[in-house]
Parts: C-alpha cells; structure tokens; sequence
C-alpha cells in the first residue's frame, strides 16, 4: 500500500509560515516601492528645499523627529492600524473604501443626476492618484540617476536622457505583464532596504547622538523656534509618507498580515536606519545638504554601486504606481466612473495583473514631460506632496463614515478617530498648498481633467438610464405586445405591432435589469421583428472585488421565448459576454445553443441639444467621451461578426 502522510500541526504550521514568508516577500517588492524609495529626495528637500532651513544641529534633530513621527502615525498608526480594517472582501484602496459606504440614488428630490457628497470626495481621491501616478515615476528615477552626477559633475549633461531612456523601456514594457520581472521585486527591495538601512546605521554609530531624534519634542521644539517656517516644512516631510496609500490599495494582492510584518520587520527600520543615518552625516558636514543620501558613501566606486541599487528600487517604485494606476481605471470604469478603455490581462494565473494601453502611454508622455520641463527632482518635489496629502485626508473621511454608516459607531467613537487623523492630514494638506506655484498645480491639473472626465461619465450615464426607464415600455406592457403576436396580423400603424418571429437566439445586452432594454423596444418598433428566443442580458457590477461561481449568474423565464440572464461581476473583474453565455446553459439551463446566437446592442448619438436637462457644454463633452469609449462588444469579448447595432439619436 503507498504511504499516506497525515499532516501534523507541525507540517500545517509550516506551509503556513512559507506562504507567510513568500507573501511578506511580494510585499516587499510591490507595496513599499514608493515609500521605500523616499530616502532618495526627502531629507534633500527639507535641507535644501525651496522652504528648507540651515543645517543645524537643532534643526536637523527637529526635522529627523518630525520625519520619524510622520512615518509612525501615517503608516505604523493610521493605516496599519486602522484603515486596513476597513477592506472589502480583503481589497483595499479608495474605490474598495467607497464601496462599503452604503449606495445613494443617483437622482435627487427634483430629478437632477447628482453625485453623493462621499462619492465626489472619493472621485477627488482618484484623480489625485492619477496625478500622482505621473510624478512618481518621474521623480524616483530622475533622483537615482542624480547620484551620477554626485560621483562626478561631468555626468550632469546626461542625467534628464538616461532618466528619459529609463521611463521609455519602464512603459514599453508594461505590455508583457509584471508577472515575470514580478519574481524579482522582493529579492532586489530587500537588498535595497538592507542596504540603507546598513549605511545608515554605520552613519548613526559615527554620531550617536542623533538617535535624540526619536523623541517627538524635538519636532515640537522645531515647530516653537521657527513658527510659520516650521510649519511650510511639512509639505517636504510629507514625502517621507509617499505611497502610505499603496499599503491600503495592494491589500488584497498579499493580505494584512504580510504588509504588517513586511513593515514593521524590515521597512520602517530601515527607513528609520537610513533618515537617522543622513542626520548623522549633515550634522558633522553640512555640505552634503544637496545630496545627503549619497553622501552616505564615499564619491567614486561605492557611489556608482549605490546608483546601481538605487535605479531598479525606483524603477520597481514606478512600476507599482503604474500598476495602481491600471487597477485604479479599471475599478473606475467597472463601477460606472470612467469611459470603457481597453484592458489586457497579462496574466492567466493573477486576475489583478492588466495592461491599459491608453493609460499607459498617456503616463509615459506626461512623466517624459514634467522630466524635460522640471529637470532636477528637488524642482519636481515640490509638486509631489499634494497629492499625496489630499489623498490621505479624503481617505480619513470617508473611512469616518464607514465607521458611522457601515459599522455602525458611535458618532462620539467615530468623530475621535477622524479627528485625530485630520490632526496630521490636514496640516500636510495646508502646507503643501502653499507649494501651489512650486509645482503644486501640477497634480492639480491632472486630477481635475480626471475629475472632471469621471463626474461628466457618471452624471451622463445616469441622464441616459433615466432617458431609457422613460422612453420604454414596462416590461408587463411589452410582454402583452409580445403574447398578442400572431402570423399574418395586419399591421396598425403608430404601434409597436410584432410582425414576424424569425429563428435564432437573439441576445439583448441592457445595462439594466429592470424592464425592457431599450436595444429590444427599438428593435420592435423601428423593424417589427423579433427572434424566437430571446435573452435579455444585463451584467451588473456588484459593490465587492469578485463574485463566487454559485451567485455569478440568474436566469428568469419571462415567457414567449424571453429569458432574463442577469450576470453579476465584481469592480475587479471583466466580464465576458460568451463565457457567462456558455456558463448559463450548462450552469443554469438557459435553453439556447451558442451557434446560433446574434448580439443586439444599442449605439447613441447625443445632440447636445438646449433641450435636454444636462445642458449643452457637459452632454458635448459626455458625447466625447462616449465616442471615443472603447467597443463595448470588444469590451466583453463579444464576437464582432455577430454583433448588430441598432442607433438612436438623444439629447440629455
């Protein structure tokens, strides 16, 4: 008889640990690339910044603590502590944060499309992320290549085109997937966070009396000695906290717990290690403000080494906001948010793995731009903290009321929780808009386009399903036009009379799954025909990241050869038309043969007319949008050859 092998607690706890360890690993890679590359520019831009201060010995301890304090209530408190509670089924980040808030209609008292208060701030969110997705990149790795020139000036000329080149292949690739590259992620961020950690430490052990930073009245000191000046230096402290909002978003790639241990094992020491490290060294020679985490090592070979190091951590940096930035849109687009895009998975193993094309080459022209334009990172720095501060202050909101609507807290308990991270969000907030004209209205910018593009979207599409629930029949009214079919009925005119019924399978796609799709009632009124059997299909977007087999599909037999299949998908999935085709007739009896099935889809021209209630200049630019969306039948995987389109002109 073969052996069989009873598994022990022993052996149980051992798989255990070893998913424990490979997912910490992948965290190390993916979800600290950002914040684990601030090291590079931050302490440099407090020193040496536009709102920098003299490199004394009380104020580099004051700004050490404060820098040292920020990382421990953003990340360590905040969002490790609270935030990552608030996940849904296990996925994070602004748009998994919004979908635990209970819905709002879409429409108010007086039949005006609007966009609940939580909504909007979440839309605000999103569009600062887009906006910080153009500048990370471009900073991280314009400030690694910044160390040549620290090795010597005659490679000055040639730091923007190395960048350029480095931020060409990063997007360029993007097309065959993160899977590959992905493995390497976790090895190269832990040589990267040993190595800062190990050069910061050598530094501390030459001026131990740095480590009096750790205590939070020497930040409170600063603050009392310099006044208005202290408080501007939070919007360069600020950076040192970039990417705390990647913990919360990559959640559901690897888990609280691996984050959890990933950072407080290895990350935040070693950040820590490394800030402490660059004191230790301004403190004794204050002529390396202008570069003190290069400094860290002697000029010449070492420094090549530590530039070696420096460019894949911020090239892996980039690549994760990238990919946020992919997650992000497509979250937005499935949720109702943004115009379809095209979306490749590159990956056939990780659901969460995709390629957006359009997005990606317009973040490849924005960031090559903002390089040639602000040219050195210290320049480009002050554009950054905004972003990332108004994030985290929107973040806090929202999650307040996900503690008062969803879990049902006190308001006393609730109130307390967002008051004390208001404490530090909103002064970072404040001082980073004070770097408006540094930079600061860059991301701005950027986000407002994104802003507007998805408030625009959302508004028209509500417009467009009020259009339709007015326009068409009810689904009892209709079926009554269906039953009263009869070969050879004469036609009366003015009616949506059913002339003929021809063979086939025709399947309806409607964004709703109320009623009768409008596609069906144009089809019968303008043509007097219509299939044998039918299917009325809606996919539905449901407010969680994936949706189990068991509850993915129902199917309602309307009668007269009508069917209602109604698809529900998760904000993280795209759904494919055919397959959920074939799962309904295998899975639930939908009594159809694929061979013989046509696609019916409506396509709208919007007039932008004075008489519709949206107003002429936003239904033009919602019609533009609408225009250049991605082909639904493309979208989900429709066949093209089968699909018929049937065209109504509207104004909203």
């Amino acid at each position: 008889m073969p052996r069989v092998t009873i598994p022990t607690v022993e052996t149980a706890r051992g798989a255990h640990d070893d998913g424990l360890r490979r997912l910490t690993l992948g965290a190390i890679g993916i979800v600290f690339g950002d914040i684990g590359t601030s090291p590079l520019y931050t302490f440099q831009e407090c020193l040496d910044g536009p709102h920098g201060v003299p490199a004394t010995h009380d104020n580099v301890l004051g700004i050490l603590s404060l820098i040292v304090w920020s990382i421990t209530l953003v990340v360590t408190v905040k969002y490790l502590g609270f935030v990552m509670r608030a996940h849904n089924q296990g996925e994070g980040g602004i748009f998994a944060l919004l979908a635990l808030v209970p819905p709002a209609p879409a429409m108010n008292a007086k039949g005006r499309a609007h966009i609940p208060l939580v909504a909007l701030a979440v839309l605000v969110g999103a569009a600062l992320l887009f906006g910080d997705g153009i500048i990370t990149p471009a900073i991280s790795v314009l400030s690694a290549i910044e160390g040549l020139e620290v090795a010597t000036p005659a490679f000055a000329p040639y730091v923007v085109p190395v960048t350029v080149v480095i931020l060409i292949a990063l997007f360029a690739a993007q097309s065959r997937g993160t899977g590959k590259i992905g493995a390497l992620f976790g090895p190269v961020m832990v040589v990267w966070f040993v190595t800062i950690g190990v050069l910061g430490a050598i530094q501390i052990a030459r001026d131990p009396q740095v480590l009096w930073a750790l205590s939070p009245t020497y930040g409170i000191h600063f603050f009392a000695a310099h006044g208005w000046r202290g408080f501007t230096m939070l919007g360069s402290v600020v950076l040192a906290v970039t990417g705390g909002e990647a913990l919360y978003a990559d959640m559901g790639h690897f888990g609280a717990r691996p984050i959890r241990v990933a950072w407080l094992g290895l990350v935040a020491p070693s950040l820590v290690l490394c800030y402490l490290g660059q004191g230790a060294l301004i403190t004794r020679d204050p002529s390396h403000t202008t570069a003190p985490f290069f400094g860290m090592v002697p000029v010449g070979a070492l420094t090549y080494a530590l530039v070696a190091i420096a460019a894949p951590a911020t090239v892996i940096a980039s690549q994760a906001l990238i990919s946020g930035v992919f997650s992000l849109t497509h979250q937005a687009v499935r949720l109702g948010y943004f115009p379809r895009v095209e979306v490749r998975h590159t990956s056939h193993d990780a659901e969460g793995q995709i390629y957006v094309p359009a997005i990606n080459w317009g973040l490849a022209v924005a960031c090559i731009a903002i390089v040639l334009a602000f040219q050195h990172s210290a320049r480009l720095a002050a554009a950054f903290g905004l972003a990332v501060s108004g994030t985290m202050a929107i973040t806090s909101f929202v999650y307040f009321v996900v503690l008062r609507r969803t879990w049902k807290w006190s308001l006393g308990r609730s109130l307390a929780v967002l008051l004390f991270f208001l404490s530090f969000d909103l002064p970072f907030v404040a001082a980073n808009l004070l770097k408006f004209w540094d930079g600061g209205y860059l991301p701005v910018l950027v986000g407002s386009a994104f802003l507007v593009v998805m408030v625009t979207w959302r508004i028209g599409r509500t417009y467009l399903a009020a259009h339709f629930a007015d326009t068409t029949p009810s689904l009892e009214s209709f079926m009554k036009t269906v039953a009263a079919y009869a070969p050879n009925t004469p036609y009366r005119a003015g009616e949506a009379t059913l002339l003929v019924r021809t063979p086939g399978t025709g399947v309806f796609l409607a964004s709703s799954a109320d009623g009768v799709p409008a596609v069906v009632f144009r089809h019968l009124k303008r043509l007097r025909v219509l299939p044998e059997r039918i299917v009325l299909l809606t996919v539905t977007t449901d407010r969680v990241p994936f949706v189990d087999t068991a509850h993915r599909l129902t199917v309602e037999d309307l009668g007269h050869g009508f069917h209602r299949l109604i698809a529900h998908a998760g904000f993280m999935e795209t759904p494919h038309v055919p397959s959920l085709l074939r799962e309904a007739i295998e899975t639930r009896g939908l009594p159809v043969t694929l061979d013989d099935v046509t696609y019916y889809l409506g396509r709208e021209t919007f007039v932008a007319g004075a008489g519709g209630r949206m107003g002429a200049f936003s239904e033009s630019i919602f019609a533009f949008l609408s225009r250049n969306a991605y082909s639904a039948p493309i979208y989900f995987g429709v066949p093209p050859e089968r699909v018929v389109e049937l065209g109504a002109q509207i104004d909203l």
